[in-house]
């Protein structure tokens, strides 16, 4: 992939002090009970599997069930969220834009309503750091109040990894 100041050679290599961390928020048109939505629920442990055995897959929300479907992001029941740490965009992006990820995206239309805004964040979080739901839905209204940023930002405009590590970055922001 080219680098570019958006893209940046590193998000492909990666940096030994931060992992990607990624939300993504979505309204079912029913609740995952309802028929009409068995082509999204029945091929979700298949798709959770891909994820857990594609190449930089780190971790993912999940409850007790294996699944983040009954994690509630908001008052709303029917906003379903989607969290996972990866250790490089690139790797994330596979796993995404391609092979049968890809197809169900395809198929949203089929099970989500027509976004109202921004559903996706970006983020850095250090090295073994395995974020909150309200750390991804903070992400999430970062992006959408500041458009994209160190805080949060989107794979059309990526952002590289801080140049700091970790420790550095938390001791300079108290200073």
């Amino acid at each position: 992939m080219p680098d570019s100041p958006f893209f940046p050679a590193s998000s492909a290599t990666g940096h030994p002090d931060w992992q990607l961390a990624q939300i993504n928020v979505a309204h079912a048109i029913a609740p995952l009970d309802d028929p009409r939505m068995v082509g999204f629920t029945g091929q979700l442990d298949a798709l959770n599997a891909l994820a857990e055995t594609s190449p930089g897959f780190i971790w993912r929300l999940q409850d007790d069930s294996g699944n983040a479907t009954n994690i509630q992001a908001s008052a709303d029941p029917l906003l379903l969220v989607n969290m996972s740490v990866w250790a490089t965009l690139a790797s994330l992006q596979a796993y995404v834009y391609s092979g049968p990820h890809l197809a169900i995206l395809k198929q949203r239309r089929d099970w989500f309503a027509k976004p109202q805004g921004t559903m996706l964040a970006l983020w850095w979080v250090p090295a073994g750091h395995r974020p909150t739901v309200t750390e991804g839905m903070a992400a999430l209204e970062q992006l959408r109040r500041h458009g994209p940023g160190p805080a949060a930002f989107s794979f059309a405009r990526p952002w590289p990894a801080p140049a700091q590590t970790p420790a550095t970055a938390r001791t300079k922001a108290w200073v």
